[in-house]
């Protein structure tokens, strides 16, 4: 079978991983509360709304430009990035700095191939939104991870940012696929597979061959759980924590909270990629816990 590659089954797929995404980002941004931190010890979610992060903001506007350009578009996705910049959802500063000069007419390109002395941003932001691409492109993996690099370039520029990128894109697409999620190992290889070398690609390689392991806090302690909100030090355990877990939203969510670390976007990275599958979607009452999505996020083709 092949994914329903038609404009409305792409992005039917793309707003399920969008929602799951926002689940999972707004979610876990609770638990950086103090006053939140023995209900997760307890796996009890707090009341809402809750509202998500620059995490959802800006994989907002990836599905409105997919939905609009039918592709990946670069000028579309920085001014889309710059137009709906929110300062109080969390942006870090070199994005937020980033994202005002576009807004005030500056080029996109010369920024952030400026970041950071000029090796470009290695964070994970161009990872934390892209799931729904994933989901856009199920019928063709490789597309994904192509589009996916073209994705990362207006904000992160830095190899190991883009590779990240490009790894949960895949991981999206292949959970998306019509005849179900793929097994656990299947997943990871299939990531393995379509990323270039790279030091994301040896954490997933590690995170392959840790899918036995039980204790997700030996698992972050190897792989990384976004606490230095690398690229490297973000995907491969939000990719593990989703392996182990495709058809099951809620456990995979704990499992990746509990460990800390970026909870907000390992936990969005997670929530995305498995509610690319309609096996993977979250609990009802989790979503409706959860900031609706703005009103320019096109729900039509």
């Amino acid at each position: 079978m092949t994914a329903d590659s038609s404009s409305p089954g792409r992005l039917e797929r793309a707003l399920a991983s969008l929602r799951g995404l926002a689940v999972g980002d707004a979610l876990g941004s609770q638990f950086f509360v103090p006053v939140n931190y023995p209900l997760l010890k307890r796996r009890e979610v707090p009341e809402g709304p809750w509202q998500w992060t620059d995490d959802t903001e800006m994989a907002c506007s990836v599905v409105a430009v997919l939905a609009d350009h039918r592709r990946l578009d670069q000028d579309a996705l920085a001014r889309s990035f710059a137009e709906h910049h929110d300062f109080d959802r969390g942006y870090g500063p070199a994005v937020n700095r980033l994202l005002r000069l576009v807004r005030e007419g500056q080029d996109w390109r010369e920024l952030a191939a400026g970041l950071f002395n000029g090796q470009g941003s290695w964070g994970n932001g161009a990872a934390m939104r892209i799931a729904p691409l994933g989901a856009w492109y199920a019928d063709d993996p490789e597309q994904a991870t192509h589009q996916a690099e073209i994705s990362a370039y207006p904000t992160h520029q830095h190899r190991e940012a883009v590779v990240g990128a490009m790894a949960v894109a895949a991981a999206a697409a292949l959970v998306a696929s019509p005849d179900g999620p793929p097994s656990p190992e299947a997943l990871l290889d299939g990531v393995v597979a379509l990323v270039p070398k790279s030091a994301v690609g040896a954490g997933l390689r590690r995170a392959r061959d840790m899918l036995d392991y039980g204790d997700a806090g030996t698992v972050a302690a190897v792989l990384g759980c976004g606490r230095r909100t690398s690229a490297h030090d973000t995907v491969p355990f939000a990719l593990w924590s989703a392996a182990r877990s495709l058809t099951d939203f809620e456990t995979a969510f704990w499992t990746t909270a509990q460990v800390g670390g970026d909870v907000d976007t390992t936990c969005a990275i997670v929530g995305g990629v498995l509610a690319s599958g309609k096996a993977g979607a979250p609990p009802a009452e989790w979503s409706e816990r959860t900031e609706v999505l703005p009103d320019w996020v096109p729900t039509t083709p």
